[in-house]
């Protein structure tokens, strides 16, 4: 563990992307299986503890120490890791913890059993190890470290390219033994059944309107960035699967979809949900997410469909190396031979245009169609993994904004543990009405401003709720947002898609803030 936490604090505190893959790289080499597998599954968000739960920690720690000491002392700090980690009763002597026998020990646990190991462990080991071992427990790393920033120091590890790594990564689980014993020439590449595999996807760079001077509009092709979720549908004689962005597989929540797809193919597309023959607003399909298994009012209420707009394979024919035109006319002739008989696809159209001015006036209209913006891809643009320069972009819609009054304030984690760092903002519900939340906001904000922000909650609070600060409302926030939507876990009935801090107004008064009214005008209907 005294490893694993020297790690996770350099990597805290290394902004430097260069400096976080050096780290990595000599840790992968210096530590042995499989505590180097783990720590990579932790990093990237593949590891989790089903019966280890912060609530755990809490009860361990009321229960070992003073409760109200304990109490204040989170209260103040924010942050569980870091107070457990320093209040916990130093041992006599300190011992170390290999991080494989901790995972492996938690995977096999019952929940009754945790929070006894934990206080053994919390026993054995110094301050800075106690913190790596509550993070990881929790789940709530917050280093800086990316999937693809992990994959790219694997690739370094083993000389290899990171196409290559991309390629078996999810087809692998912890601890990565035979990942690592191919990237360290001790075995061959490792197997992996490419008919139900996730290929990493090809993402594209944001826009923003000076950059068109150097670029030729004849060079790229145009569609809607629509709003839903980005998907990969896998499919082939064993059945289909539907894999998000991230490479989660989230076709159980969707039988509807996954049950009618009976082709051999790998789709890229945009999960929606349909409202009519229209697009339905992110509200309609975020009513189908993050749920193992969908009810029959869900599926017949919001209905689901995948627009696609780029094909990966045919059969067993891989289409990446071809360039974007060419991999859109296969996709046309494939949606038009199977994709539309399964009733749950429909093709991406492209949007014509003759320049920039003209493709910037169909950007405007992006609202109306329940779309974020646009997608410029070069036409000559092999399918690459990860976000290569210069081939696609998105030029999304110009954020919408409403000036919110401040009303709560919480402490934030990592670095920002010691600053009141998370925002709850609301609304009047008429001038001079009552203030109703709407949001919170986490980042938007330079550290100059996150001091001053702090500084002036510290100085304008009014109550208390553990961790949570009330303050007056004497401070507007301007907000932008991507989209406003309906939501009857708010008290206001309204929840905004995106939410982060695109100014401070102390200059304005908090009673001319927007009232909901100005905010419910701009939900799609």
């Amino acid at each position: 563990m005294k490893a694993f936490s020297r790690l996770l604090a350099s990597l805290l505190y290394s902004p430097a992307r260069n400096t976080k893959l050096r780290l990595l790289r000599v840790y992968l080499a210096e530590t042995p299986d499989p505590d180097r597998g783990y720590a990579l599954a932790a990093l990237t968000g593949t590891l989790a503890f089903a019966e280890a739960k912060p609530a755990a920690v809490r009860e361990v720690a009321r229960q070992r120490l003073d409760p109200v000491l304990f109490d204040l002392s989170y209260d103040y700090v924010g942050d569980l890791a870091e107070t457990v980690a320093l209040i916990w009763p130093a041992s006599d002597q300190s011992h170390d913890l290999r991080l494989g026998e901790v995972v492996e020990t938690l995977t096999l646990a019952a929940r009754a059993k945790v929070p006894e190991l934990l206080e053994g462990w919390l026993d054995r080991l110094d301050a800075d190890a106690r913190w790596a071992l509550i993070k990881l427990l929790t789940g709530g790393l917050r280093v800086g470290v990316s999937e693809r920033l992990a994959k790219s120091a694997l690739a370094e590890h083993g000389k290899v390219e990171l196409a290559e790594v991309e390629e078996v990564w999810h087809g692998l689980d912890p601890p990565y033994r035979s990942l690592f014993d191919w990237l360290d020439r001790k075995a061959t590449r490792p197997q992996i059944d490419t008919s139900r595999l996730f290929r990493p996807l090809m993402l594209a760079q944001a826009l923003e309107e000076s950059d068109l001077i150097s670029l030729d509009p004849s060079d790229f092709r145009a569609e809607w960035k629509w709003d839903g979720i980005r998907v990969q549908i896998v499919s082939g004689p064993d059945g289909a699967r539907l894999f998000s962005r991230g490479g989660e597989e989230v076709g159980p929540a969707f039988p509807d979809l996954v049950d009618r797809m009976s082709f051999s193919a790998v789709v890229d597309g945009e999960l929606l949900v349909r409202r009519g023959e229209e697009v339905a607003p992110f509200n309609d399909l975020q009513q189908r997410l993050n749920r193992k298994k969908a009810t029959e009012k869900h599926l017949a209420d919001y209905p689901a469909f995948v627009r696609v707009y780029d094909l990966l394979f045919e059969g067993e024919e891989d289409l990446r190396h071809l360039g974007f035109d060419a991999r859109r006319a296969r996709l046309e002739a494939w949606v038009a031979r199977t994709g539309l008989a399964t009733g749950v696809i429909d093709l991406s159209p492209l949007v014509p245009f003759a320049d920039w001015e003209e493709l910037g006036r169909h950007r405007l209209g992006a609202g109306a169609l329940n779309a974020e913006g646009l997608m410029l891809k070069r036409a000559d643009s092999p399918y690459v993994p990860g976000r290569p320069k210069g081939l696609w972009f998105k030029w999304k819609r110009a954020a919408d904004t409403i000036d919110a009054v401040l009303m709560y304030a919480q402490r934030g984690h990592g670095k920002r543990s010691s600053f009141y760092s998370d925002y709850t903002f609301g609304l009047w519900t008429s001038p001079g009405g009552e203030l109703v939340p709407i949001g919170k906001a986490y980042f938007g904000f330079t550290n100059t401003e996150l001091m001053e922000l702090d500084k002036w909650v510290r100085n304008h609070t009014t109550d208390r709720f553990g961790p949570v600060r009330q303050v007056e409302p004497g401070l507007v926030l301007e907000i932008a947002f991507d989209s406003a939507q309906r939501s009857t876990r708010h008290k206001s009935g309204v929840a905004l898609r995106f939410p982060r801090v695109a100014r401070i107004r102390w200059d304005k008064p908090a009673g001319e803030a927007d009232i909901l009214e100005t905010l419910v005008k701009r939900i799609p209907a």
